[in-house]
């Protein structure tokens, strides 16, 4: 079965800083792609970055490019988010999301763990 664990959500300050973890079983961790999606309070999913199966290639949405970066530990089945320049907005739960494949661009499955909440607020 497989199973996302995240945790590193908080309450940060504007302008401050969260490291995302998610730890993955009950899967190839390897061979997958792996994302980062958000859900802010009455809002729908939205996808964050991702990162291909073997950490050679990235990629961010428009609202958090030069701000977060995405990295991968395979040995360790586990896949990470560093935040800084935190802002308001991306106050949400944020959960990691396996991919249908190595590259970021086939897409996501649903996300099936719990998440972490960031909230960004002074």
């Amino acid at each position: 079965e497989v199973q996302l664990v995240e945790s590193g959500g908080g309450l940060v300050q504007p302008g401050g800083s969260l490291r995302l973890s998610c730890a993955a079983s009950g899967f190839t961790f390897s061979n997958y792609a792996m994302s980062w999606v958000r859900q802010a309070p009455g809002k729908g999913l939205e996808w964050v970055s991702g990162i291909n199966s073997d950490g050679s290639s990235t990629s961010y949405a428009n609202s958090v490019k030069g701000r977060f970066t995405i990295s991968r530990d395979n040995a360790k089945n586990t896949v990470y988010l560093q935040m800084n320049s935190l802002k308001p907005e991306d106050t949400a739960v944020y959960k990691c999301a396996k991919g249908y494949g190595i590259f970021v661009i086939t897409g996501w499955e649903t996300p099936r763990g719990q998440g972490t909440q960031v909230t960004v607020s002074s």
